[in-house]
């Protein structure tokens, strides 16, 4: 039997260690080490007094049918209505035979997507469409100058090597300016102009302005077949009790095949031989240090803690992983009797708040990011649907900062003095309770020595039993499929017994990689 250890129960580390089992031929003895007490990494679910909070908002659609498969074996899609689908006498496509969410919870929801932008006090869509409202909010002038400017910038390309060009080639600088610039620094605590140009291309996947158009007169006329970014989708799939269920399902699969998970298990040192190859990791478990021996190891912990942890690495990978970045994520769950914004769309909500799953805020008067409504993510991630709306304020924050170090009260207060000035709420007299969460290294970043990363690649590709993958296994900022696809690949070349491990790296490097079905 051969020994596999994997390095952290998100996504990525839970896919690999389940394909690993789940032919039930017993060939492979897998321990997950899980560093905190959490199932599903950023992608868990946190409950606080009945109310649950995503960490991050987590869509699942993916264009992947073996991933689609493997979400649809783990949380079958719903054969009857959600709970404000009955509230509401909403009429909706339900799977035949499927499970009914007011009954069972192992059961995978089919929601409408709605993420708007929040600019100057007036919600935009995202990504920003070409409708009358758009226009109209935009005013003539603005309209005229976003025109202008993108033709300016299709006659004028500028080089794309850094994030700033590629925004300003794919949109103008006018709503790049407007809608790109302040977000983007905000989220990484760097100027695009300090940043590579592919988180961009990795990120909006071809979208531009060319692309808002043909998806606007494909809508307006009709057009068969049309194509879709995974950007401009309209709906997605959510677990009814938040994206850790998922994970905790799929866990719990693990365990009845005979997998284990450590929890509270936090990896410090990967042994290597003189032959590059690696023996074992000591983790550390209620401060004892255990060594536990593998053929296998399957890491997605952060690639910078990975290296950091391994014995006789040279200088050149020592140095650019030592200084591969990272942005933390901070959150406050807010719990209140309503909100101030109006729902001036055509969708109906519970409560008639506004339908948004999430908002971008584009507010240079704030340093918020986001935030999200969990009622619209699925009824059941708030305990009293009809009486409260649960938010979600988002921080991008660096562990260590005024915003990390701050207690949960001085967090609470500053949190809700901005929805004070973005006027979701008129007062912080109104909010009944409220919910700190912190994420550390929840984004990787590209800028420092990311620009080194192959050189990186090439040396973790050497080490003969090692397997990177997920998000921050590569330090890419990958979705939760295409982090389960790393996990699909590196399980294919442990089975097959294939050296080569381009297959894994390769994973959402293409343009269009996966963005349309065949």
């Amino acid at each position: 039997m051969k020994k596999v250890v994997i390095i952290g129960a998100g996504p990525a580390g839970l896919t690999a260690a389940y394909e690993l089992l789940k032919d039930g031929s017993g060939e492979y003895d897998v321990t997950i080490l899980e560093e905190t007490d959490a199932i599903g990494g950023i992608s868990k679910t946190v409950n606080y007094k009945g109310n649950r909070m995503d960490m991050g908002g987590h869509r699942f659609f993916s264009k992947i049918p073996e991933v689609n498969e493997w979400w649809s074996k783990m949380l079958p899609m719903q054969g009857a209505p959600s709970y404000d689908d009955l509230l509401l006498r909403r009429r909706i496509k339900v799977e035949k035979g499927g499970p009914n969410p007011q009954k069972e919870n192992r059961v995978m929801l089919k929601r409408r997507r709605v993420s708007r932008i929040l600019f100057n006090d007036k919600f935009y869509d995202y990504p920003v469409s070409l409708k009358p409202e758009t226009i109209k909010n935009f005013g003539f002038l603005t309209t005229m100058k976003v025109g202008f400017s993108y033709l300016g910038a299709v006659v004028h390309k500028r080089p794309e090597n850094n994030l700033e060009n590629f925004y300003i080639n794919c949109f103008g600088k006018e709503l790049y300016s407007m809608f790109f610039e302040y977000y983007t620094e905000n989220l990484w605590g760097r100027h695009p102009s300090e940043i590579d140009a592919s988180w961009g291309a990795q990120r909006t996947k071809g979208l531009s302005i060319v692309g808002i158009i043909k998806d606007f007169f494909g809508k307006t006329f009709k057009v068969k077949n049309r194509k879709v970014n995974t950007s401009l989708i309209e709906e997605f799939k959510y677990p009814k009790l938040g994206p850790g269920q998922l994970w905790e399902v799929t866990a719990d699969e693990i365990k009845k095949l005979g997998g284990k998970i450590i929890m509270n298990a936090g990896v410090k040192t990967l042994h290597k031989n003189e032959e590059n190859v690696l023996t074992s990791v000591t983790y550390e478990k209620d401060g004892q240090l255990v060594e536990l021996t593998g053929d296998y190891i399957v890491s997605s912990m952060p690639v910078k803690d990975l290296v950091a942890g391994m014995n006789d690495v040279p200088a050149e990978p020592a140095r650019i992983a030592a200084g591969l970045p990272y942005r933390d994520y901070m959150t406050l769950g807010v719990l209140v009797p309503k909100l101030k914004l109006k729902n001036k769309t055509n969708m109906r909500t519970v409560g008639n708040i506004v339908p948004d799953c999430w908002v971008y805020v584009q507010d240079r008067r704030v340093k918020m990011g986001r935030f999200q409504i969990y009622n619209n993510w699925s009824p059941y991630m708030v305990k009293d649907l009809k009486n409260t709306v649960w938010v979600g304020l988002e921080y991008f924050v660096t562990e260590g900062d005024k915003f990390w170090t701050m207690t949960e009260k001085e967090f609470s207060d500053f949190c809700v003095d901005e929805m004070v000035k973005l006027g979701l709420i008129d007062s912080a007299d109104e909010v009944i309770d409220t919910h700190m969460e912190k994420v550390k290294k929840a984004y990787p970043a590209y800028f420092d020595t990311y620009e080194e990363m192959d050189k990186l690649v090439d040396y973790l590709s050497e080490i003969p039993n090692l397997y990177c993958v997920g998000r921050n296994g590569q330090h890419r900022y990958n979705n939760i499929d295409h982090s389960m696809v790393t996990s699909f690949e590196a399980v294919k070349n442990i089975k097959s017994g294939t050296a080569d491990k381009s297959n894994i790296w390769s994973v959402n490097t293409e343009k269009e990689y996966h963005e349309e079905k065949k």
